[in-house]
């Protein structure tokens, strides 16, 4: 489905199902179909309705070639839970989205009933920054390496050991990356905006409940950096899922969903149905 804003951009999104909403936001580069395997049917069966969106850069939404802000994305966030009428909402965010889910929670806690953000940090690290000022400089120079040297390097950084061990699964997962891959002015945009500046004491303002999902072997956003960011949300919980790198949403999915469940809780409606 598309809706499209105030400001004339276009917006892809899902809408799956009823009940509670919650709104899921993916990483730089990511389709918002990321979530349809694992995450949309374990909240579907929780009892929630299920929102995805592509964020702007990711068509079928604007591609943004003109380049955007952080403000661009969290307003363009804000318009679809307006356009849906879903105020106020649960939100899942994850990477770059839980950037989002931190800046909206921010700018219009009203639209907001509590947010989960996994893999996520109040700064970027020097590295981090380099590497991805560093990949959004080669889209824009028109370089294009190889692409099974490319899916190497997200495997190794977003996967955890005992995915990069097994040969097996980690072909899988190179064949995944190899085919999912995308470039383009939106994705540079998107890398751009991932490298976050030191966002901790403007968090110091969040009123919207939060908890905080780090992922152990995480190189991202390692699990110090998500304890950090849970200290500076006043009330944020915070958790490490074992075993699994950047991507631990898909790596070990039913520990995530455990996770969000447990903390977004189960819509009144699913209650009743159970007991009836």
């Amino acid at each position: 489905m598309l809706m499209t804003t105030e400001h004339g951009i276009r917006l892809s999104y899902h809408d799956h199902g009823d009940g509670s909403p919650v709104l899921l936001l993916t990483g730089t580069g990511a389709p918002g179909s990321v979530w349809d395997l694992h995450q949309v049917p374990a909240l579907r069966a929780a009892g929630f309705r299920v929102i995805t969106m592509d964020n702007r850069g990711i068509p079928p939404s604007d591609e943004g070639a003109d380049g955007f802000t952080v403000d661009d994305l969290v307003a363009d966030v804000a318009a679809l839970i307006g356009h849906l009428g879903v105020a106020p909402c649960r939100v899942v965010g994850t990477s770059m989205g839980a950037y989002l889910a931190q800046e909206l929670a921010l700018a219009h806690p009203e639209l907001l009933e509590a947010v989960v953000l996994m893999a996520a940090c109040g700064r970027s690290s020097l590295v981090q920054r380099m590497l991805a000022e560093g990949e959004a400089e080669l889209i824009g120079r028109g370089v294009a390496l190889p692409p099974n040297y490319l899916a190497a390097v997200r495997a190794v950084h977003n996967l955890g050991p005992a995915t990069l061990a097994d040969d097996d699964l980690a072909g899988d997962w190179l064949d995944l990356f190899a085919a999912a891959e995308r470039q383009g002015p939106g994705v540079r945009a998107q890398l751009l905006l991932s490298a976050l500046p030191d966002r901790r004491e403007a968090y110091r303002a969040i009123t919207v409940p939060c908890h905080v999902v780090s992922f152990e072997h995480d190189l991202v956003a390692p699990p110090p950096a998500g304890r950090e960011l849970a200290a500076a949300i006043p009330g944020a919980t915070h958790r490490t899922i074992p075993g699994c790198g950047h991507f631990g949403y898909l790596e070990d999915p039913e520990a995530v969903n455990r996770e969000l469940i447990r903390f977004l809780g189960v819509p009144a409606r699913a209650r009743l149905e159970e007991t009836a």
